[in-house]
């Protein structure tokens, strides 16, 4: 592991059980690196299971196979006093900022419980943080801000209140599930930008959980796409966004063009569809969309392969394309 590794991942799957239902697998075969003061955009549509990974990689979930490494120590099945130091170096932005908020509790709560529990400050050291906290994602004066409820602060307020929480604990690496996606786009620069502000002032390690390719090109240095639980491309931010190589890649970047307001163009697949999750799934998770799927993709999974410096995919089209897949002109 290099010295400026942060966290890594090696072969982790993440199960959930069904009742009279097979098992399936949100995440499979996943392996992921972040340096330190990186930042990791995780790419794909609802479903794709990049929450579940965020969720994972911070331990709210526990993986059923393979291992989380953070600087180095495994982390994968950790309990008790030991997970509770981890969570005071990894942290977690929710989503939604109007249902991470427990609406019975004032903001100043919200800050000053972790910063006791997680950091042990006195009851005077934890106000004076909690207002540092707030000055810190720019809500000021402080004072206005620590005696109200989640019901009193718009959308924009609030997830500042939900980033000032994540950073009550200290932490070195915050996973940011998808934390513009529920708020008015005139709010969403100011979000990323504070993100940014963040990480250069802290040395923050992010992995930032999005759908939008065009917020993960500008907040991040390398993307990685998933699908069906697994990594279909990773690159360099620019690398991907300027020669996508997998045909799922390229799925999304059209999607991500399409103008809003106008009649939906539909995209180039054969049959739109959920994943299949199942422990038993043969082939590629793609294939059953893809318009070049050959009889290879839907047989044998395929292995995440370079095409180029710090650019690897997972499919045959790049590393054993057939003469003719189903008639149709490679991507």
């Amino acid at each position: 592991m290099d010295s400026d590794v942060l966290i890594q991942t090696e072969n982790l799957h993440v199960r959930f059980s069904r009742q009279k239902e097979p098992d399936i697998y949100a995440v499979r075969s996943l392996n992921l690196t972040l340096k330190e003061k990186e930042t990791l955009a995780l790419v794909g549509e609802s479903g794709s299971g990049k929450t579940t990974t965020g969720q994972t990689l911070v331990r709210l979930l526990r993986p059923n196979l393979g291992t989380i490494r953070f600087n180095g120590e495994d982390v994968s099945r950790i309990r008790g006093k030991s997970l509770a130091r981890y969570h005071s170096r990894a942290q977690l932005i929710f989503q939604d900022p109007f249902a991470s908020l427990n609406p019975f509790h004032t903001v100043s709560y919200h800050l000053q419980r972790p910063l006791r529990r997680l950091r042990k400050l006195s009851s005077k050291e934890a106000r004076e943080a909690c207002s540092e906290l707030l000055a810190q994602v720019g809500l000021t004066p402080h004072a206005t801000f620590e005696n109200k409820y989640p019901h009193e602060l718009s959308g924009g307020q609030r997830q500042r209140v939900a980033i000032a929480r994540s950073l009550a604990a200290n932490p070195l690496f915050i996973v940011a599930d998808e934390p513009i996606s529920m708020l008015d786009v005139s709010l969403r620069a100011g979000i990323l930008q504070l993100l940014e502000s963040l990480q250069a002032k802290q040395g923050l390690t992010y992995l930032y959980i999005t759908h939008d390719l065009a917020s993960a090109r500008y907040l991040s240095q390398r993307i990685a796409v998933l699908y069906g639980g697994s990594l279909a491309e990773i690159a360099t931010a620019e690398d991907l966004v300027q020669h996508p190589a997998h045909p799922y890649t390229q799925l999304l970047l059209q999607a991500s063009v399409q103008s809003p307001g106008k009649e939906a163009v539909p995209l180039p697949e054969k049959h739109p569809g959920a994943p299949d999750l199942s422990m038993n799934r043969p082939g590629c998770p793609f294939a059953p969309r893809c318009l070049y799927a050959w009889k290879k993709c839907e047989e044998e999974m395929p292995q995440l392969i370079p095409i180029a410096p710090h650019h690897k995919v997972a499919c045959f089209l790049t590393s054993s394309p057939p003469e003719k897949p189903n008639n149709v002109q490679g991507p």
